[in-house]
């Protein structure tokens, strides 16, 4: 193929001409210097992001009011899910998975059948319906009773008409009292500091995922949870849960077996610093006591222990990544091994299970 040259760089001919012409046509001058600079930017554009550190800083102080609103405007759209998808077990239905733009409530409903998506890079939420019926609106600049009329008449627009959230009100928040449509309190909305928090979700996600890749027993997927706002995975024994009554319905059908989770939230007013965790249910006695990585402690909550490894200590770790997978594993055998689980059993490598599979033999044989 030919090639001109502009700043220094390769363009195709056939480019330079294209964009030459839809210039001329404007009235306009194109050089092709200028559309090797173009090409460049966006080379140096693409090198910025592959180059973006593991687990960037982001200290819950620098964001608490953005991520109290943003909670909340999670639970709006979260309620949503709830009503519309099909039950599935432990409540696998209700939480938000990652995109690569933001977090996704997925397909749901069937009359019609619409999705809802935070865009965390343009800051749009968008609702859209599979017969091409579309409805978005930016996020910032609104509180959460403008976000929650804004669902609604999106929801209205593509034509769900059966789900009403109009007394919606959050979970397990100060403030679970109020209507989301009585909200004008919460109205913070850094985009920067948004951006980043789906950032360290992605990345966070891709760690967990890993990590799930290492136990071939019954595994959640890697989800968002929208009423805690953590992203986490478990691992589940086959043992059954006899849950007291007492229990809520929500508590009993999420621990009905033997759960060991892992997962990272960001910090509340509570514990005001984001934070890898795990923690087993039902809490094995002693496992408080065993051992963990340099940083990670036992943290009681609740009248239960969880395993907390701080950001902080992640991100002056040498091999973040592997610090995270470390603290995972060391408190996911804290829980399991006191709790009876048949550890050798579901172990293995990368998600491989295949007996034949060279890395399956030489564990067996080790």
């Amino acid at each position: 193929m030919a090639f001109g040259r502009g700043a220094g760089l390769a363009v195709p001919r056939f480019l330079v001409a294209a964009l030459a012409e839809l210039s001329a046509a404007r009235g306009l001058a194109v050089a092709a210097g200028a559309i090797g600079l173009v090409l460049v930017g966006r080379a140096i554009s693409q090198r910025r992001y592959q180059l973006m550190e593991l687990f960037p800083p982001i200290p819950y102080a620098g964001w608490s009011d953005t991520i109290a609103t943003l909670h909340r405007f999670a639970q709006v759209v979260g309620k949503v899910r709830l009503a519309a998808s099909p039950r599935r077990n432990h409540w696998w239905n209700v939480p938000f998975h990652l995109t690569g733009r933001g977090i996704t409530t997925r397909p749901m409903g069937l009359d019609p059948t619409f999705a809802i998506d935070f865009d965390f890079v343009a800051h749009q939420l968008e609702v859209d319906a599979i017969d091409g019926r579309s409805v978005s609106f930016p996020i910032p600049g609104h509180s959460v009773a403008t976000f929650h009329a804004e669902v609604v008449r999106a929801l209205r627009a593509v034509g769900v008409d059966s789900i009403d959230i109009s007394r919606a009100r959050p979970f397990d928040l100060p403030d679970a009292a109020r209507v989301f449509a009585a909200d004008t309190d919460h109205a913070t909305y850094d985009p920067v500091a948004v951006t980043r928090y789906w950032q360290v979700l992605s990345q966070v996600n891709l760690v967990l995922e890993e990590f799930a890749g290492r136990y071939s027993g019954k595994t959640s997927p890697v989800h968002h949870f929208w009423h805690t706002f953590d992203i986490a995975l478990t691992r589940f024994a086959d043992t059954a849960v006899d849950q007291p009554s007492s229990n809520d319905p929500v508590t009993r059908e999420a621990y009905s077996r033997e759960v060991i989770s892992s997962g990272f939230w960001f910090g509340d007013p509570t514990y005001p610093e984001p934070a890898f965790y795990s923690y087993t249910s039902p809490e094995p006695a002693g496992v408080a006591d065993a051992p963990l990585p340099a940083g990670a402690r036992w943290l009681e909550r609740g009248g239960s222990h969880l395993a907390v490894l701080p950001y902080a200590d992640v991100r002056a770790a040498p091999q973040r990544r592997a610090a995270v997978l470390g603290f995972y594993e060391d408190a996911y055998r804290a829980g399991a091994s006191r709790a009876g689980w048949d550890i050798d059993r579901y172990a293995c490598i990368d998600g491989i299970t295949d007996p034949q599979h060279p890395s399956t033999r030489y564990r067996a044989s080790s």
